[in-house]
């Protein structure tokens, strides 16, 4: 358990972290180094931190991400915080792990556009980097196995606790004022949002389709049907965490949607009907200070964002 002044208040405090990669302050200040870093990009003007800002809650103001040459993804930057505790990367799941997902925006073209063969080399040439790869694993020099380590463990340190949320579940009857007591009744009464965003980081990590970026008969992304070949997965998308939202429109996996307002619209109304429309989807009939009550609840989920070891 968490003390009631601690930044990882109301978090699990259990994080998986893979054997062969346990999590050290070397690994993690290399991992930070490199995140912010543009060296890893083909035209060094974007680094990992370009799209994953601590100011938006470790991700940006963006519609879609925007990489090297201004060219602009089809996709929202994910927040990155308290990634250590998810099951599967990216909004469609193709990542099975912070080390795999690690790499995949250096090698995109409309990211960093960067081949993982340059980025090493590159890396090797900075004698700097070449005394911190070896600090922090053992005298090895920089790989493809060690880079993606490195920026795991950062992201592994990348954390938001301690909201005025997790203050009143640990007892602080005043940390919620009226509103947002009760919007958290919303929240987890007529809503229905703890069907997908549950548990100490407000997600169930799995795929939903709400039926955003359906139009003319078709889905303009596939979602998670281009990793599984599922028909049931078709425009189905990883449910993000809650915590930090308030910080980061605009939303969904388009950033369609500008503000929380619109946000709880889109679901009052049931989102948008396609074949694959998840089974709990269905009109909420707020009432209008219902909304606003439980759009204030939502801002009681910024909490204390801490980074590194």
């Amino acid at each position: 358990m968490w003390a009631a002044d601690d930044p990882m208040l109301g978090l699990d405090a259990y994080m998986p972290v893979p054997a062969e990669n346990p999590l050290t302050p070397e690994k993690a200040a290399l991992g930070k180094r490199l995140f912010e870093d543009p060296v890893l990009s083909a035209d060094r003007t974007v680094s990992c931190a370009s799209c994953h800002d601590a100011h938006y809650g470790y991700a940006d103001d963006q519609p879609v991400a925007v990489g090297v040459r201004e060219q602009k993804g089809t996709r929202r930057s994910p927040r990155l915080i308290n990634r250590g505790y998810g099951r599967v990367f990216f909004w469609d799941g193709r990542a099975g792990s912070l080390e795999e997902q690690a790499l995949k925006p250096i090698e995109n073209p409309i990211e960093m556009d960067l081949a993982l063969a340059e980025a090493i080399e590159r890396l090797r040439a900075e004698p700097a980097y070449v005394a911190e790869f070896a600090k922090a694993f053992d005298g090895a020099a920089p790989d493809a196995e060690t880079l993606s380590r490195a920026l795991a463990s950062y992201v592994r340190t990348i954390v938001s606790g301690a909201s005025p949320y997790d203050r009143y579940l640990a007892g602080d009857q005043d940390a919620l004022d009226a509103a947002q007591k009760r919007g958290l009744e919303v929240f987890r009464g007529k809503g229905g949002c703890t069907l997908c965003h549950m548990g100490p980081n407000l997600t169930d990590e799995q795929f939903h389709n709400t039926g955003v970026g359906w139009s003319d008969g078709k889905t303009a992304d596939e979602g998670r049907y281009a990793v599984t070949g599922n028909a049931r997965d078709r425009g189905a998308f990883k449910t993000p965490t809650l915590r930090e939202s308030a910080r980061s429109g605009p939303y969904m996996h388009d950033g369609s949607l500008e503000t929380l307002a619109d946000v709880i619209d889109f679901y009052d109304d049931g989102g948008k009907k396609n074949p694959q429309l998840d089974r709990d989807m269905q009109p909420l009939e707020l009432t209008d200070q219902e909304k606003k009550d439980l759009e204030r609840f939502l801002h009681a989920l910024n909490g204390e964002i801490r980074e590194g070891l």
